[in-house]
């Protein structure tokens, strides 16, 4: 994109506009530039709001780990509850044209369109999470989920008295069924027997869709209540009910103080700030990055005052042979709900296996079409 020049008779000018949104929710954090430089532009698109309480939120906190860190010498700015749709390939237009040198794209559905802005506007990088494509500026991270996501479990079956665990689920899809089934492989570990009954959402972010999902588990006899949505409605519902509930992407403690298990989590902020530090020096490379617990990405939130000592150690034991690379969430023999073996014993899937995923394994109770 082609740099506004500024007449050199003209007023100095401070960098302090916010982006404008397309009827779409946006927010920025704003530095100002105090020389003739022109500051760094880098933008986030996310699905949710940025204060969601879960995956948007997340993200988030790793911009503006970004923004306290680079200070004066970036501009970051976010769009929100943008529609995994036409809408986004707009989004990302009015970005470039605002400047922006760097955009992070944080839903799945956002992929086809960051692929046709990168081919479109090589000048500029893109980021893709949880997505397969790469181009020569557009590169792929995610982590490993199912790493945080059996210990989270593992929290989940150890508190479930029945072995009947209800998940609140968005969209059939690898990612969410890879997640879905580190979870219930989790639960089954502290709980041998436990089942997973699946409420799939076919939404992301939808708070009352949810707590409804979150009610109709509980009625039908789930003793602990787990997600892989964004919001924190579910834990809200478990909370008035008194049931214990793992959470996902951040800390929800707050939202339920006695019934908060833990949850997975992403530390987006160290990724965030190597990339635009290197698409600012001119170092940015693409690829695809995914990482683990033993790289410090992925991570487990606080517990809450449910998880006993005993649990606690179980989990902590787990992560270790995790790091240390003795177990993985998804080594054989696994089987899947028929009782079909789906990965031999000695074997292990690799990360090609996992964003392909199309099976549940035995003891989840629902439809991996959704």
């Amino acid at each position: 994109m082609t740099k506004r020049k500024l007449a050199l008779a003209a007023p100095l000018l401070t960098l302090a506009a916010v982006a404008v949104a397309f009827g779409i929710g946006a927010g920025s954090g704003l530095a100002r530039s105090a020389g003739h430089r022109a500051v760094f532009k880098a933008a986030w698109i996310y699905v949710g709001p940025h204060n969601d309480g879960g995956w948007s939120q997340a993200h988030d906190e790793g911009r503006l780990m970004v923004q306290k860190a680079l200070g004066s010498k970036v501009q970051t700015t976010f769009k929100e509850n943008v529609p995994e749709g036409p809408q986004v390939a707009q989004v990302i237009e009015s970005l470039i044209r605002d400047g922006n040198k760097i955009i992070f794209a944080t839903s799945f559905g956002f992929q086809s369109a960051m692929a046709a802005a990168a081919k479109k506007h090589p000048d500029v990088k893109f980021e893709m999470a949880t997505g397969t494509i790469q181009l020569p500026n557009m590169a792929e991270y995610f982590g490993a989920g199912e790493q945080a996501i059996y210990l989270a479990g593992m929290a989940a079956g150890a508190a479930s008295t029945s072995g009947n665990i209800g998940y609140v689920v968005p969209f059939a899809i690898p990612e969410v069924i890879r997640h879905t089934n580190a979870f219930a492989l989790g639960a089954q570990a502290a709980h041998p027997g436990a089942k997973v009954k699946l409420v799939w959402m076919n939404a992301w972010f939808d708070p009352a869709k949810e707590k409804k999902a979150a009610e109709s588990l509980h009625t039908a006899g789930s003793d602990v209540l787990g997600q892989n949505v964004d919001s924190p409605a579910t834990g809200q519902y478990a909370e008035s009910v008194g049931v214990p509930w793992v959470g996902y992407d951040s800390n929800g403690k707050k939202f339920a103080p006695k019934q908060w298990l833990t949850a997975a989590i992403y530390n987006w902020g160290p990724y965030y700030l190597k990339r635009t530090k290197a698409a600012m020096d001119g170092t940015w490379k693409t690829g695809f990055y995914y990482g683990t617990l033993k790289d410090g990405f992925m991570q487990l939130a606080p517990y809450g005052p449910k998880v006993s000592a005993k649990t606690k150690s179980m989990i902590a034991a787990k992560k270790a042979a995790m790091i240390s690379g003795k177990f993985d969430p998804f080594q054989g023999p696994l089987y899947d709900q028929s009782g079909k073996l789906k990965v031999p014993k000695g074997k292990r899937l690799t990360i090609k296996d996992l964003y392909a995923m199309n099976w549940l394994v035995k003891g989840v109770v629902g439809s991996p079409k959704g």
